[in-house]
């Protein structure tokens, strides 16, 4: 705290501040004139915050403070020790009565409460101090009795202006108010403290300039528009939302030389639940309401995410600060409703070719009815858009809660987190059914430990913040902590949008794709069409790649920690969801989204079990051949989308023969585990047979740990040093959606042969060195 005051003095930004207020901004150390000075300096710095990092863990070991591990003080030594008498079995309380606990526990009601709490109210970024000091005062109240709040100051935007206005011979013909709808049926739409209409990282700008309309904005789309001879320089872009994230949409039109970009959302996405189809919209049925906005991020992800001025390192007091070039926009951009598009996508009508008349790709608009050709522009000199974008770029905190409970092995940790910040007043979606779901799962394991239980190992709970502006509060955190969770962490669970819809979705690191199959097996599924389904039954079983979007980003792809992403999601059947706009409110949750909040509740039961099954078994519930059948199954597709390249294939047969190596190892590996667990299970009780077992055990396991970590390359990947993982990384021009392979992917798309070889070799070597981790 005081040494915060020493940053801001008395004026340090809080959550009260309003959004139209200045705040003052921490001023800047002159950059490094030299580039090759400013890189050994960061070299320097980040290996000084790695020194730093182990100290204070070795701090936190002692007993010195409670985070971020807590006071393990009492735990054993893990070189071959026992970790209890009882042990392989769980401590305290029996492994299926915790199992039964976990089940039995999660409450939608309780859900409801906590999904209400979240969103009555703002909390944007850097904005919601009491938010996270009631959500470790929670935690604490539920038995978790080492929980922190902790800060980062991060560089960020709020909103101080804005403006959009179509022109016809420079006089206004239409001004979008840029709101959404106050609805009468929906509170949250009406609160006086209610977040504008913005996107996090946009650039303040005032522009007038003809338009094109360039679809959904993806790079494929641009060339589509450049091979039409349709010249983008110099004018405003209207795109819709989908597809890619939204802003590659904006980077890819300032490469080609526009000046601003609007994005609106088209109901063409939102499948069979339109008002052309005879549906009311929201508040009065399932449909989206026309007002509707979506918010959101235009930081480069794929790029790397985090403050964009500490990349690779944590922005803490003092930290220096790194230049924004090519990691934020730099022309403005807008989101704006369907409703307020319309006469801009109008205006179009019979200026230069009709979408129809490109690819299949162009074909999804959902506004025909309404009048609208989508024809691509550009709109003559006389007709015009003028957009303002006026933002305040400050250095402010946000804030984490951190809660521990130590387990008796306690460099094996398992980390479960969801971020708490939200673009709007609610959020009941997008974070805070998850933020509910999670609350539940902390509540269930405390209902475990006041009947004795001990968990075998450390569980870490995380509320993120600022995950909205670009997977901030995470993103620092594991900079921060990157030596000890290197050392230490097994398996990191996500929850963002816990509930939205009926229809489970998971991405996931392939280690654990059996125990996700396992664990939703074992849950009650709130939408039986046969009694006594479960989710596994009524899910279709498919697990996405590891991309980027959500807070796994800086577990999975920088720190090499398996993740999974869960959730439950709305299909093109289901009533819309309104992604980042007001609407995405408790009302709406609770007519539409999750009445009676059972998937919430599922959710938090789904979640518990995983982290129970990571936790409690002795043998680490991981499956390498998974990761191996995985890396075949990638290479396959890679094979598939270069097949009409020129460049020769032949350094793949190499990456081939070696992923057959890994594969052999891997099964033989899992069979060993497989035998080690049956032998836990029908152990004697002599110490002296527990202590060797035990030592087999913390041997296999180690291996476990450490396997995702035989994919990570230290430099990074050639055009985006920060993301350190050669098998997953989120697409370059696509931001969330998962790439496998992106090193070798990118350097094919650049027709790069020593590149293509380069990272070849670099993933040989990386398969190779998972196959002698196993071996050995």
């Amino acid at each position: 705290m005081n040494e915060k005051r020493d940053v801001y003095g008395d004026n340090m930004p809080s959550e009260q501040t309003p959004l139209i207020q200045s705040v003052p901004v921490e001023e800047r150390r002159e950059r490094y004139p030299n580039t090759r000075v400013r890189r050994i300096c960061t070299i320097a710095l980040t290996s000084a915050l790695s020194i730093a990092a182990i100290v204070f863990v070795g701090f936190a070991i002692a007993g010195k403070t409670v985070f971020p591990i807590g006071d393990d003080s009492k735990s054993p030594n893990h070189g071959g020790q026992v970790p209890h008498s009882g042990w392989p079995e769980s401590e305290g309380i029996d492994y299926e009565d915790l199992k039964k606990t976990l089940l039995d526990t999660p409450d939608g009601e309780r859900a409801r409460e906590w999904n209400q709490y979240y969103s009555s109210g703002p909390h944007l970024a850097g904005k919601n101090l009491s938010q996270a000091e009631w959500t470790r005062d929670k935690w604490v109240e539920f038995g978790v009795h080492h929980a922190e709040v902790v800060s980062y100051d991060v560089y960020i935007n709020y909103p101080l202006d804005h403006r959009l206005a179509l022109l016809k011979d420079g006089k206004v013909e239409f001004e979008a108010t840029l709101e959404e709808d106050v609805l009468e049926e929906d509170p949250t739409t009406n609160l006086t403290d209610r977040v504008p209409t913005f996107h996090g990282y946009s650039a303040s700008g005032d522009v007038t300039a003809p338009y094109v309309f360039a679809n959904y904005g993806t790079y494929q789309d641009y060339e589509d528009l450049v091979d039409a001879g349709i010249d983008i320089k110099g004018k405003i872009i209207l795109v819709k939302y989908g597809g890619i994230f939204r802003g590659l949409k904006v980077k890819r039109a300032s490469e080609l030389g526009a000046i601003g970009v609007i994005i609106y959302d088209d109901p063409g996405e939102d499948g069979e639940i339109t008002e052309e189809k005879g549906l009311k919209p929201y508040p009065d049925g399932p449909a989206r309401n026309p007002s509707s906005v979506q918010r959101g991020s235009v930081e480069y992800l794929s790029v790397a995410p985090g403050d964009p001025t500490t990349i690779g390192y944590p922005s803490k007091p003092g930290a220096p600060r790194q230049s924004t070039d090519g990691k934020i926009p730099d022309i403005p951009s807008l989101p704006i409703s369907y409703a307020e598009a319309l006469p801009l996508l109008k205006a179009l009508n019979g200026h230069g070719p009709k979408a129809s008349s490109f690819n299949k790709y162009w074909h999804k608009g959902g506004l025909g009815y309404k009048g609208v050709e989508y024809n691509i522009g550009p709109t003559p000199d006389s007709i015009t858009i003028n957009m303002m974008n006026k933002q305040e770029y400050v250095t402010t905190p946000l804030w984490n809660a951190i809660g521990v409970i130590n387990g008796t092995v306690s460099d094996e940790v398992i980390v479960i987190g969801n971020h708490r910040d939200a673009w709007i007043a609610g959020g009941a979606g997008d974070p805070n059914s998850g933020s509910a779901a999670l609350n539940e799962v902390i509540r269930s394991f405390g209902v475990a430990l006041k009947a004795g239980w001990k968990p075998h190992r450390t569980i870490v709970f995380a509320s993120w913040d600022g995950e909205e502006y670009g997977l901030i509060g995470s993103t620092e955190w594991v900079e921060e902590y990157l030596p000890w969770l290197s050392a230490s962490t097994i398996a990191y669970i996500n929850v963002d949008v816990g509930a939205r819809g009926p229809h489970f979705a998971t991405a996931a690191a392939p280690v654990l794709n059996k125990a996700i199959y396992e664990v939703t097996s074992q849950v009650q599924s709130p939408n039986q069409t046969v009694e006594g389904q479960t989710v596994r039954d009524t899910w279709n079983g498919h697990i996405d790649t590891m991309g980027s979007g959500s807070d796994f980003t800086a577990f999975q792809d920088f720190a090499g920690i398996p993740s999974i992403d869960v959730g439950f999601a709305s299909s093109r059947s289901d009533p819309v969801y309104h992604y980042h706009s007001n609407y995405d409110s408790f009302h709406w949750m609770d007519k539409y989204g999750d009445p009676g909040f059972q998937y919430h509740m599922t959710m938090a039961k789904i979640i518990a079990l995983l982290a129970a099954k990571l936790v409690e078994e002795p043998v680490v519930q991981f499956n390498a051949t998974d990761y191996a059948l995985g890396l075949n199954k990638y290479l396959s597709s890679l094979e598939k989308s270069i097949s009409t390249t020129s460049m020769s294939k032949s350094p793949l047969r190499k990456l081939e023969k070696s992923i057959d190596a890994f594969l052999k190892t891997s099964i033989a590996f899992d069979a060993h585990a497989a035998k080690l667990s049956s032998q836990l299970r029908s152990h004697s009780s002599s110490a002296r047979r527990k202590h060797k077992l035990y030592r087999k055990v913390r041997a296999l396991n180690t291996k476990y740990k450490l396997l995702e970590r035989q994919f990570l390359y230290q430099p990074g990947l050639d055009s985006r040093t920060w993301f350190k993982h050669v098998v997953f990384a989120p697409g370059l021009w696509t931001g969330y959606a998962g790439a496998t392979f992106p090193g070798i992917v990118e350097a094919y798309n650049e027709k790069d042969k020593k590149a293509v070889e380069k990272w070849t070799g670099i993933i040989i070597k990386a398969v190779e060195d998972a196959t002698k981790l196993l071996e050995e």
